[in-house]
Formats: structure tokens, C-alpha cells, sequence
């Protein structure tokens, strides 16, 4: 019995290589990359034309992203969101999801986020300041 431990043990370690060989992780962007560079249909629009300027440029992708129903970067991505501090109108739990709006130079999600209201989103708020304040806009599609 006590020869067969290192035989089981380099089983399993080969079958996890295995495993892993066949579903790698992407490298940290890859899934911006692929989503950015995916080809639109003719007539079709990723993006609403018209969004409110006080948005930066990345909101853009993101509400791309929200209305395509992702992929999204981060796991925290379309979780819902509590609104604790009762910043928003008052909505059932689950109402409420949030989104990454990405900030050039960090290296972590930053403060910026789209919150959605509804399932489809029928509200959009953005937020510079990690929940402090926020605007609302609609998202014509």
C-alpha cells in the first residue's frame, strides 16, 4: 500500500496538467481585448450613439458590455448591488447591479461603476466616487 501513494499522487498531478492544459487562464486583459476586437454585424451597434458627456470614454465599453450581456472583466461584474447608504430610489434587493468603469493607469477596479436598475436595464446611474454620488442617464438602445 505505502508504494501506491506516489503512484496516485503522480496520477492526480497529471491529470490536473491535464486539465489545466485544455482550460488555461486567460492573462489579466485578454477578455477586454476579445471583446473589443470582435466584429459587428452589418447595421448593428455595440455601443448606444448617444451617451451623456459627463460619462468618460471607458463607460462606453462598459455599457457596451452591459448591453451585449458581457463578457465582463471582473468577477464582481453584474453582482448585485446593495444600496446600502440609500443614495438610489428605493428598490427591492437583486433591482440593482453594478459595473466596472475601468480607469487608465490603475491596476485595480478604481472607484468609477455603472450601476443598472432593472432586468433588462431600464436605468443606468455612474458614479466617479465609489457610491458617494451618482448620475443618472438612460441608454438608448
Amino acid at each position: 500500500m505505502r508504494s501506491l501513494k506516489p503512484l496516485i499522487l503522480l496520477a492526480i498531478l497529471v491529470a490536473a496538467a491535464i486539465f489545466w492544459s485544455r482550460h488555461p487562464t486567460p492573462p489579466p486583459g485578454a477578455m477586454r481585448a476579445a471583446a473589443t476586437s470582435q466584429a459587428t454585424p452589418a447595421g448593428a451597434s455595440q455601443t448606444p450613439a448617444t451617451l451623456p458627456s459627463f460619462l468618460p470614454p471607458e463607460a462606453r465599453d462598459t455599457v457596451a458590455r452591459i448591453v451585449r450581456g458581457g463578457p465582463f472583466e471582473h468577477r464582481q461584474d453584474g453582482t448585485v448591488f446593495g444600496n446600502r447608504e440609500g443614495r438610489l430610489p428605493s428598490q427591492p434587493n437583486g433591482y440593482y447591479h453594478e459595473y466596472t468603469v475601468e480607469t487608465p493607469g490603475l491596476d485595480y477596479r478604481g472607484a468609477r461603476r455603472i450601476i443598472t436598475g432593472g432586468n433588462p436595464p431600464v436605468i443606468y446611474y455612474y458614479t466617479d466616487d465609489h457610491y458617494r454620488s451618482f448620475h443618472s442617464f438612460q441608454v438608448n438602445r
